[in-house]
């Protein structure tokens, strides 16, 4: 049997993540920066005072590419780092007004890239779209790595699938993704 990789999930969810990637990577160069940087100063935004650690275990990168890209930051006077009040050898980090600045332009971005990917699709299409990546992500993270799948029971009216409250949507950056 001939497999159709062209409709094979795995495939499409792969496929259409790297052409996203590959999309913000092109609007971030356009504006003498990188995706990544893109996604440190969303993130920095959002949670100030972050620690250069914290911000590394979120974006799933070692400490020292975040260090890199936040004297890259730091040296456009986007970022600076703060030495933490209870433990010094701690940075955290903050947003300058320059970086805040950006942050209205790294958004418009961020809507014209997700107005691009999801043209032509219904709402009632993209809301099944999220709801079913939601489920999925909820099942990787209940699943015990190494040990084979347990397939969940299927939700009933009388038995619904109850997502714990931390796999509940939280918004995510596309240019948060790589550092």
């Amino acid at each position: 049997m001939v497999q159709d990789y062209e409709r094979d999930l795995f495939f499409l969810l792969h496929d259409v993540a790297r052409l996203m990637r590959v999309e913000a990577d092109k609007r971030a160069k356009v504006h003498g920066m990188t995706r990544a940087q893109w996604g440190i100063l969303l993130r920095l935004g959002r949670t100030p005072g972050v620690s250069q650690k914290e911000l590394a275990d979120v974006l799933e990168v070692e400490p020292i590419s975040v260090a890199r890209l936040v004297d890259r930051l730091e040296a456009t006077k986007l970022v600076e780092r703060r030495a933490d009040e209870q433990d010094r050898r701690i940075w955290r980090l903050h947003l300058l007004p320059a970086g805040a600045a950006l942050l209205t332009g790294i958004e418009r971005q961020r809507e014209e890239l997700a107005a691009l990917i999801m043209q032509g699709l219904p709402a009632q299409v993209r809301d099944s779209m999220v709801d079913g990546l939601l489920r999925m992500k909820a099942n990787i993270l209940r699943q015990p790595p190494g040990l084979p799948l347990q397939p969940r029971p299927a939700a009933t009216d009388e038995h619904p699938a109850a997502s714990p409250s931390y796999l509940q949507a939280q918004p995510a950056s596309t240019f948060e993704e790589s550092a």
